[in-house]
């Protein structure tokens, strides 16, 4: 039998993360029953907004009611294959996210004529609670037959958090809050991969540390699995450092 590449770990390092799906039932289940709960994911999208602009996908592997779901309950359960090229090819991630902002644009406008009326909460919140519901449903699928954060990889939300991180990349906000996974010393490392079998979005930091021994991939969800798992403990999270810093380092 072919060994598996990719190993299941322990993902979950905070009561939020190991609980936090029990946000994601009780809005796509309960929502089809009180839809006004749906509204509570306009607080979800604000929250991971105004976290990725200073931080990327930090919300994703840290606070994602979603992600707890794929990383707590479906991964023991997961096939935790190798996730497919095209779920992490930009057009494909690009085209999923003009589809789902066009189809979302349309259910709202479709209830903009009941504005004001008692019903337009039930009907706007219900947009939301069936949004998530399909999300555990079709993401729930890609978890278990696939991998746990397969659907993770051409997320709306996911990419407007990419979106709102270069935004503050480019105006320089991210520099002293956003943190990555940072490596000791690249000559410490013994190339086992295991930061790439353990990582949620299987990308291999072992492999494209930058010159500041830091792992700049705009995917990374700084989860800390990877430096959790480290064979020889040389991984940490650390503040975005410096073009300056290895030349500091070297005097």
């Amino acid at each position: 039998m072919k060994k598996q590449y990719y190993t299941k770990t322990n993902r979950v390092f905070t009561p939020l993360r190991k609980y936090g799906w029990m946000f994601t039932v009780l809005v796509a289940i309960g929502g089809q029953w009180e839809p006004k709960l749906g509204l509570l994911v306009v607080l979800i999208m604000v929250g991971l907004m105004i976290t990725s602009f200073f931080s990327g996908r930090y919300w994703c592997g840290n606070i994602c009611p979603h992600g707890s779901l794929f990383d707590s309950l479906i991964m023991p359960i997961s096939k935790n294959k190798k996730i497919p090229k095209i779920f992490k090819s930009k057009y494909f991630i690009i085209s999923f996210l003009i589809f789902f902002m066009w189809n979302f644009t349309r259910k709202i406008l479709n209830i903009v004529p009941s504005w004001g009326t008692y019903d337009y909460l039930d009907k706007l919140g219900s947009i939301f609670s069936n949004t998530y519901l399909m999300v555990l449903i079709v993401g729930g699928l890609f978890a278990i037959f696939i991998n746990p954060r397969t659907w993770c990889q051409f997320c709306p939300m996911g990419s407007m958090q990419k979106i709102s991180y270069l935004t503050g990349e480019k105006l320089g906000v991210t520099k002293k809050i956003n943190k990555k996974v940072t490596i000791e010393s690249k000559d410490k490392c013994i190339s086992c991969g295991k930061c790439e079998k353990v990582c949620p979005f299987q990308l291999k930091p072992y492999l494209e540390f930058n010159a500041n021994n830091q792992f700049d991939d705009i995917n990374c969800i700084k989860c800390s699995t990877c430096v959790v798992n480290c064979p020889v403990r040389i991984l940490s999270m650390e503040a975005e450092r410096s073009s300056n810093y290895c030349k500091f380092i070297e005097q």
